[in-house]
């Protein structure tokens, strides 16, 4: 593996594990994260740098990961005056995992250039269960040759690395990533309340249902979880909320008609008053259960 040195800024509950994979990989790994408790507690955790200041923490990367909450926090990390941009040497490797706009990305990308940097926008799929047990799908927008360079330190934490096109084209993956997990998710959440209410064995159900056209990832992983009512299983509806906003403006953009992620992110909005923001995304069934 070509790069050795590598900065990853941002420990929530993705980046914290992903980060981890890199250590026990054999990289020199330096963190930064705005809550310094959580970066010192990796850093114990790892024997590796919890650095004080972004400035501190990219100084000598090959490499600089950001995953962090939105757009504006991107450009907190990577414009602010003591952001990345300023901080890191010319040729480094800039890779993002946040899930945020194909704007940002664009932006990104065109201010790295131009200071000598290479950004790369890398969404990931997978959730904090993909994240720890480093199976991660990661969807990329950037240059094919730094891409190249950047994937064996990618392939820490995940099973799959894609190159998508251009600059904006991860963020843009993701974006349909999302809506095809919405529709699902719904789908599955009415077929297991239909299958309650007409008194049917439910775990029967989907046993039998899961051995055809109707199987997915979301009834092979969450079916059982969803029946118990047990919603504390990695992304929460808050973040969904973000991504399926994202996705709608990106549509209102390009002309895309998205009328079933529309309804079913106005859905999360009912889960959300239900005080469900912080449960995962499969709790759709609960409103169907609510009386």
């Amino acid at each position: 593996m070509s790069i050795n040195n590598v900065a990853f800024i941002g420990l929530g509950v993705m980046g914290y594990p992903m980060a981890g994979h890199l250590a026990r990989a054999g990289l020199s790994v330096s963190v930064w994260n705005r809550t310094t408790d959580r970066a010192s507690q990796w850093g114990t955790e790892y024997g590796h740098e919890a650095c004080q200041s972004i400035a501190q923490a990219v100084q000598g990367a090959g490499a600089v990961l950001t995953c962090v909450g939105a757009d504006k926090d991107l450009e907190q990390v990577y414009l602010g005056p003591d952001g990345i941009l300023t901080h890191a040497a010319e040729g480094t490797i800039l890779v993002d995992h946040t899930t945020a706009s194909a704007h940002i990305a664009r932006k990104l990308d065109e201010a790295a250039t131009e200071r000598g940097l290479h950004f790369i926008d890398a969404p990931v799929s997978g959730g904090q269960q993909g994240a720890e047990n480093g199976q991660l799908t990661i969807m990329c927008g950037g240059d094919k040759a730094i891409f190249a360079k950047v994937t064996p330190v990618l392939k820490q934490f995940a099973r799959a690395v894609n190159l998508m096109g251009p600059a904006g084209a991860g963020q843009t993956t993701k974006m349909v990533n999302q809506i095809a997990i919405a529709g699902l998710v719904q789908g599955l959440s009415e077929a297991i309340h239909f299958a309650g209410q007409a008194g049917l064995d439910i775990h029967k159900v989907i046993d039998v249902i899961s051995k055809g056209a109707a199987q997915s990832w979301q009834m092979e992983n969450r079916s059982d979880t969803m029946i118990a009512g047990e919603f504390d299983h990695g992304f929460a509806v808050d973040w969904m909320r973000k991504d399926l906003a994202i996705c709608l403006e990106e549509a209102r953009a390009n002309g895309a008609r998205l009328p079933v992620t529309a309804l079913v992110d106005q859905f999360y909005g009912d889960i959300q008053a239900m005080g469900g923001g912080r449960w995962d995304t499969s709790s759709l069934l609960q409103r169907l259960r609510k009386k």
